[in-house]
């Protein structure tokens, strides 16, 4: 019997607008500012701190490319011999590292480091059959 008051009481407007709206509004209004108060103050301590001791992010590139399987497998390698020294890496990582070794090369070093890479057609490779 109490379910069905409660449904008729809901199914009405005013009934259910009224008593909520008050009950709420009488709750929450006194608790908001007082949470505000409590949180603001450290928030705002702390975030000039944090923004000047984090550098910032720095964004990521997405891109995909094309390379020959032999070229393939000695990024493996790479990535094996980095293991065994100690310091595990990914295959972007050693990328990366090659090319921070090709921009600290002088002109003539790179010269001869880009002519000792064929050129090869770019784009998807053909289905193997």
């Amino acid at each position: 019997m109490a379910t069905a008051k409660r449904a008729a009481a809901a199914k009405t407007p005013s009934a259910r607008a009224t008593p909520r709206a008050t009950s709420n509004a009488a709750v929450k209004t006194p608790s908001k500012p007082a949470a505000k108060a409590l949180v603001a103050p450290s928030v705002a301590a702390k975030s000039p701190a944090a923004k000047a001791d984090k550098p910032k992010k720095p964004k990521l590139v997405r891109d995909s490319f094309t390379i020959p399987k032999t070229e393939y497998a000695v990024l493996d390698e790479l990535k094996q011999r980095a293991a065994k020294l100690g310091a595990p890496a990914k295959k972007s990582e050693v990328l990366r590292a090659g090319i921070k070794a090709l921009a600290q090369m002088s002109d003539v070093a790179f010269q001869s480091a880009m002519a000792a890479v064929p050129a090869i057609k770019t784009g998807r490779p053909g289905k193997a059959d």
